[in-house]
């Protein structure tokens, strides 16, 4: 019998650990790496040549909502197609357990705005062969997987299924209602578990820009602090766990008081989104970090992600659109099928509002880019901001906008430029000690973002391209990091013992391919997607799941039960 399944021969082996790269070969036996060095290649039933690549520990996505996805595309693309070997599902309290039976319907409508995932996938895909969280999880067992999985328990399944939606938003839970959360929170834990997460946001307009299908803000939004800080004292009783928050409230000083509450009750780890730069605004970043540095002397772990791509939206208005949201004439215009939109987004009545008030989505609303139109006589717009179309049209931007949509049936494509364009901002984002890289909010937006290649583009713009950082210290920000503030165990550095989550890539030959539109969902809906070049192979739990950038069909992913596999 071979003393490894595996060797990995060859290569340049960045670990991780943010110590010197160094050739060498690494052996694998049974999913775990066997051996570091200079390995005889006979001593193994298969080896990879990795001779001038790079070979390097698998990325860790901590901010995905791969939760519906799982059940159709066990690979998780895209995150999958950059790298990425460990994705944590159910980020921003959204999710799908625990779920009475009844509630089912009410769940699916949620993620259609929220996160944006089509209702008809979710209602063609989804099992929904559980009730409690625990069920939850062994459905996903039961599932092959080509990635890992880490479960947080979302806020506003648990709080709805013990309160009730409407009762959810409209009062705060009992002390016995508040009790049976925390019991069910401790229940999910016990069956695997990391921690919970929650939305936060203004709830009527400002930052509130992730609603609930009707417009309303999201049982999260509405949560007390009293019942967060119930939530946090479960993880410390516990001693383990942590929490994933979006918080932006009308007053970011109680914003910044409450999250450090949290980390000082839960004495858990925080991970706290976001980090970003503004392009407007070229100072704003700074002061995050200010205060996280701060945060760190006082010996609480708040863990900033950051968000350092600059993806910009790309839409049309027949979509579930949550991007306008932070305006309420936009919000409640946006609701509804596509002839209701029609009918309001065309009413002369309606524009007042919608001028006085333009949403401020991912850029200035004038600078919105017409993309593409659907009728030859509109050509000439296309290619235009809103602000230049409005003046060539004479007419606001707005009417601008919805004059040509509505006329094109809502089907006009536009594309919202992102606020963080300037690398140099970003560079400093992604410098900053313990800046977690990602937010790609995989399995979400299907239609209108890819940021699921954040993997590739980080190596590309901070270290390749641009020199501002080493591969030692990006692979540690991808890899290690992300698994150190998350409870990986035994992940996210190549290290004798440890999971042999690996990535084999061509340095000089990476590269983001083009934006492309795919038909590959269930109930024939489309989505858009962007793959990468560069990648030889990618292995989980030792195991080659890309090769060249195809999948092998090799399902070698695990549910990470309190971060490890069973």
């Amino acid at each position: 019998m071979a003393q490894f399944d595996t060797i990995i021969r060859g290569g340049t082996v960045i670990d991780g650990s943010r110590m010197p790269r160094f050739k060498g070969d690494i052996g694998i036996k049974d999913g775990r790496i066997a051996a570091i060095g200079h390995l005889d290649k006979s001593a193994a039933a298969r080896v990879l040549d990795a001779s001038g690549l790079c070979v390097a520990p698998g990325f860790i996505d901590l901010h995905t909502h791969y939760d519906a996805q799982l059940f159709w595309d066990p690979y998780c693309s895209i995150s999958s197609w950059h790298g990425v070997t460990s994705v944590v599902i159910g980020n921003c309290g959204f999710g799908f357990a625990p779920c009475h039976p009844k509630d089912r319907e009410r769940a699916m409508l949620t993620m259609t705005r929220t996160e944006a995932i089509p209702y008809e996938c979710m209602k063609a895909g989804i099992p929904w062969d559980w009730e409690s969280f625990p069920q939850f999880l062994d459905s996903l067992e039961r599932r092959p997987k080509g990635i890992n999985v880490l479960p947080y328990v979302p806020l506003t399944p648990l709080i709805t299924y013990v309160m009730g939606l409407d009762a959810a938003k409209t009062r705060k839970p009992t002390q016995a209602e508040t009790d049976q959360m925390c019991r069910l929170l401790d229940e999910a834990m016990d069956a695997g578990a990391c921690g919970w997460s929650a939305q936060r946001l203004h709830p009527s307009g400002g930052n509130c820009v992730q609603r609930d299908f009707d417009g309303t803000p999201m049982v999260t939004d509405l949560m007390h602090n009293e019942t967060a800080l119930a939530f946090a004292r479960v993880l410390r009783q516990r001693n383990e766990g942590f929490i994933q928050m979006v918080l932006s409230t009308a007053d970011p000083r109680a914003d910044v008081r409450h999250m450090e509450e949290l980390a000082e009750v839960s004495g858990r780890p925080i991970i706290f989104q976001a980090l970003r730069s503004t392009d407007s605004r070229p100072d704003a970043h700074h002061l995050t970090m200010k205060w996280l540095d701060s945060c760190y002397r006082r010996g609480l772990r708040i863990y900033p992600q950051a968000i350092i791509t600059d993806a910009g939206l790309t839409f049309d208005l027949s979509q579930d659109l949550n991007i306008f949201d932070d305006s309420e004439a936009w919000c409640e215009a946006m609701l509804g099928n596509v002839e209701d939109k029609l009918h309001k987004l065309g009413d002369p009545a309606r524009r007042p509002a919608l001028r006085a008030r333009p949403p401020q989505t991912a850029t200035d609303f004038w600078d919105i880019i017409i993309a593409d139109v659907k009728q030859p006589e509109h050509k000439h717009l296309e290619g235009l901001t809103l602000g230049t179309a409005g003046e060539k049209l004479g007419k606001h931007f707005v009417d601008a906008m919805l004059d040509l949509a509505v006329a094109e049936r809502l089907r006009t494509e536009f594309f919202a430029p992102a606020h963080n364009t300037r690398l140099d901002l970003q560079t400093e984002v992604a410098k900053y000690p313990y800046a977690i890289p990602g937010v790609s909010d995989g399995g979400a937006h299907t239609k209108f973002l890819t940021a699921g290649g954040y993997p590739t583009e980080y190596l590309i713009n901070f270290v390749r391209d641009s020199g501002a950082m080493s591969l030692e210290e990006a692979h540690w920000k991808l890899s290690a990091l992300p698994a150190y503030a998350a409870g990986f165990s035994d992940r996210g550095i190549l290290r004798p013992g440890y999971a042999a989550d690996i990535v084999v890539y061509d340095y000089d030959g990476l590269k983001l391919m083009p934006q492309e539109i795919a038909h590959d969902l269930p109930a024939g809906e489309w989505r858009r997607v962007r793959r990468a070049d560069g990648y030889r192979y990618i292995l989980i739990n030792g195991e080659v799941t890309f090769e060249d950038g195809k999948a092998t069909g090799a399902a070698s992913g695990a549910l990470l039960r309190h971060g490890v596999a069973a």
